[in-house]
């Protein structure tokens, strides 16, 4: 790579998996139906096909970032999209759903490679900060852009091709990454990594994932035991992977990182808005299909405006940085994202699409603005050489953050809704929305219970959207005041 064009075409290659990161995330939703009737999985392997995923993502992001910190962030990179290529293919022609979950992990396994070794990249390669927020701009705009790909290439592809061909979408795209990589990426790495301690590695694996399946199996059936349990188990390992931290002389990851406030709080508020944003995902989609009827391409058609919000958000993050403070700017996107929540609390069940597109914009476009900012601020605290770890905690903080999300708000908005479905109703109805559309469908008088079901429904969105609101004005506040800091520290530089 050389020259001043060589930075933006290097940027152009490494929006590149981020973009199908983003893609893979909302495409499985649309597939799904099409492969349980291929494959004919049980429940629980449904569930499995869906969370194995972020499960292996959330888990490995942390080692993956520091792996790359000493391997070198460009072959982490190569590696890891040849791995996802591989399992794409592997995933498109399972047979039976055991292979379909082991192709998913592998997928989860190639994306934690993936994710951090992007946004370290873009600290290698751009060393001037002005230009280092455009380009995280736009790799934020390109994320974005992937989220409201998803569904619509999704639904068009499944029109057109059999279940398999949402996952034969990546391999192209692997294989240019793989192709112009090695010429238009620089190599990155800490030149002085220390030793690699396995056992951290270990640990670090035993604390996130145990926490974040945990979490999202609250989401689909209530706190239990095994959550419980579950959750337990991962802070347990959370403490012991700190204390071996703090004792070894060459940490797997280096905790000082912590000491820096632009940092700290920087990933902070990406996991509290990603709580509030994801909690929202959660339900838009059923309440676009399910209470206002729309077919689910019509549906995501409806959700594009928030994402085009998303990518102008993002863009002008790095315009407005140059004449406005940074923490201002964290506050006035998190408390647009918040006035977007309170506006989508004026929703119906007959005419609430105007209020959803609308409020659906403000919290896209202002989280964008937002998280592109806070993005910039993790990168930028540290010295090149431990960016690779600086974006793998912060993008376990985006994993841990949608978990709690879809867990807390998701759960909040299903009490509110089972509350109000009448008692007498089948379990299959008071559990989801989806499940009293089902049962309505068979009875004589299916229409009463669909349209009570609607009306608690849409009473939950509104709790939900009461609760989000009070979340994003806190996050918003705190980011205010904890981010201006006059001349941010860069650790280990």
């Amino acid at each position: 790579m050389a020259g001043r064009g060589g930075k933006w075409w290097a940027l152009a290659v490494l929006v590149l998996p981020m973009l199908l990161i983003s893609v893979d995330m909302t495409v499985l939703g649309f597939a799904l139906p099409y492969l349980a009737e291929d494959l004919a999985p049980t429940g629980v392997e449904q569930l499995w096909i869906v969370d194995i995923y972020s499960f292996m993502l959330a888990g490995l992001l942390v080692l993956m970032g520091t792996l790359g910190d000493r391997i070198g962030r460009r072959k982490l990179l190569l590696i890891g999209a040849a791995a996802f290529g591989a399992a794409s293919v592997l995933a498109a022609f399972s047979g039976t759903p055991a292979l379909l979950i082991a192709a998913r992990a592998l997928l989860g396994i190639g994306g934690a490679t993936l994710m951090p070794s992007t946004l370290s990249l873009i600290r290698t390669v751009f060393t001037d900060a002005k230009e280092r927020k455009l380009a995280i701009a736009v790799w934020s705009a390109g994320f974005s852009g992937g989220m409201a790909l998803g569904p619509v290439l999704g639904g068009w592809l499944l029109e057109h091709f059999w279940w398999g061909s949402v996952f034969l979408i990546n391999v192209p795209v692997m294989v240019l990454l793989l192709a112009v990589g090695p010429f238009l990426l620089p190599e990155a790495r800490d030149p002085n990594p220390g030793r690699f301690d396995v056992l951290s590695a270990a640990l670090s694996f035993a604390t996130v994932l145990p926490i974040v399946y945990g979490i999202k199996m609250a989401a689909e059936h209530g706190f239990g035991l095994v959550e419980s349990v579950s959750v337990a188990a991962g802070l347990v390992f959370g403490v012991v992977f700190v204390r071996r931290q703090r004792a070894l002389k060459d940490p797997m990851l280096d905790l000082e990182l912590f000491k820096n406030r632009a940092f700290s709080v920087s990933v902070a508020t990406n996991t509290l808005a990603v709580f509030a944003v994801v909690g929202l995902l959660f339900l838009v989609p059923q309440y676009l299909q399910l209470v206002l009827g729309l077919s689910p391409v019509r549906a995501a058609l409806w959700m594009l405006p928030a994402t085009v919000a998303g990518i102008v958000g993002a863009l002008l993050a790095a315009k407005l940085s140059a004449r406005f403070r940074t923490s201002s700017l964290v506050g006035l996107g998190l408390a647009m994202s918040a006035a977007g929540y309170l506006v989508m609390s004026f929703i119906g069940v007959e005419s609430g699409l105007a209020a959803l597109v609308v409020g659906f914009v403000l919290v896209g476009g202002g989280a964008a603005l937002a998280e592109t900012l806070t993005n910039d601020l993790v990168v930028s605290a540290v010295s090149p050489e431990r960016a690779g770890a600086a974006s793998a905690i912060s993008e376990t903080g985006y994993e841990l953050g949608g978990a709690l999300g879809t867990a807390v708000l998701g759960t909040l908005a299903t009490a509110v809704y089972r509350a109000g479905v009448p008692a007498d109703a089948p379990e299959a109805a008071r559990e989801t929305i989806g499940g009293a559309d089902a049962v309505a469908r068979t009875l004589p008088d299916g229409q009463g219970l669909l349209t009570a079901a609607r009306e608690s429904f849409v009473d939950g969105m509104h709790v939900t959207a009461f609760a989000g609101t009070a979340l994003l004005v806190l996050t918003a506040v705190q980011a205010f005041f904890l981010l201006r800091e006059r001349r941010p520290v860069t650790v280990g530089a």
